[in-house]
């Protein structure tokens, strides 16, 4: 089986919208859907974090909100892209660091308490699920948290980076600026003379342990998702329009396997054509009805 296709940009649907739901209607046919099928693989993706005050990537037709986020390659064979990238976090990473789970991570902890969450999969990097105390769960994309430096494989925790690039840039504090998701913030201005802090070890090039796009989500952990899904009842999406294929190829094997697929999120997904049960609808206040009546 090959696993290991990289997230990439693809086309909006072109299906009509779904007028959204009532909350009432919403929590009774996730509820519904849950008794069916109680033993649930969960994917869940920036949708489920924007009550936190993260910043989400699309609309809700699926179109890109902000310029798309770096590309790996860029990242890798480009210093002025990670002057860039590197200086905008100075603002944008607090944001992360900072951000506390919403009532809808503590729903899905409860879901998984009521022994109905099989593997939460989230596409974010934020590690909210985890603090909210879900424990079954992957980090498809990895975790902006951790930094690990590309040569030697040297790890530690990203505020180190960001301390060390604060105190190397003074000029840069003076910056503000909206963020934008996974640390990123929207900031032009001329970086050519931010420093960025290397490696210690080994001077090699450090980069949050996130999966950008363009990068390759390692087999590994497309596999054990894959497993999961293949040993679960359903596969249930909130907050993610699946618009990059790490995602969305979950929908297609769950079809090819006869699991069936629901998703709760408001406006399109790519995987609308694929659902059982679509879910135009908000998160926190749709998954807190479904369990008062499961």
């Amino acid at each position: 089986m090959t696993v290991s296709k990289q997230p990439r940009d693809n086309a909006v649907p072109t299906a009509p919208h779904q007028s959204p739901l009532t909350t009432e209607a919403a929590a009774v046919r996730l509820a519904e859907f849950i008794h069916r099928h109680p033993n649930l693989m969960i994917l869940t993706g920036a949708g489920v974090s924007t009550d936190s005050g993260i910043p989400d990537y699309r609309d809700q037709d699926g179109a890109w909100k902000r310029k798309q986020p770096v590309q790996h390659q860029d990242f890798i064979g480009s210093l002025a892209t990670r002057q860039r990238y590197w200086g905008r976090s100075l603002i944008g990473w607090p944001v992360i660091r900072n951000s506390t789970p919403n009532p809808a991570h503590h729903y899905l902890t409860e879901l998984e308490r009521r022994q109905h969450t099989k593997l939460l999969v989230t596409q974010n990097v934020d590690r909210l699920h985890q603090r909210a105390g879900s424990e079954r769960v992957l980090d498809l994309h990895g975790r902006a948290d951790r930094v690990i430096c590309m040569d030697c494989g040297y790890r530690c925790d990203r505020q180190q980076v960001h301390d060390r690039c604060h105190l190397m840039n003074p000029a840069f504090h003076q910056y503000q600026a909206y963020t934008a998701p996974d640390g990123d913030a929207d900031l032009e201005v001329d970086f050519s003379s931010f420093r960025i802090a290397d490696c210690p070890d080994c001077g090699g090039i450090l980069k949050p342990d996130v999966v950008f796009f363009g990068d390759n989500v390692p087999k590994g952990r497309v596999q054990q998702a894959l497993d999961s899904l293949q040993s679960s009842d359903a596969l249930l999406v909130i907050g993610s329009s699946l618009m990059v294929y790490s995602g969305f190829r979950f929908c297609r094997y769950a079809k090819q396997w006869n699991k069936p697929v629901a998703a709760l999120n408001l406006g399109r997904t790519r995987a609308d054509d694929l659902l059982d049960v679509k879910l135009n609808a908000r998160i926190a206040e749709t998954l807190s009805g479904a369990l008062s009546l499961i």
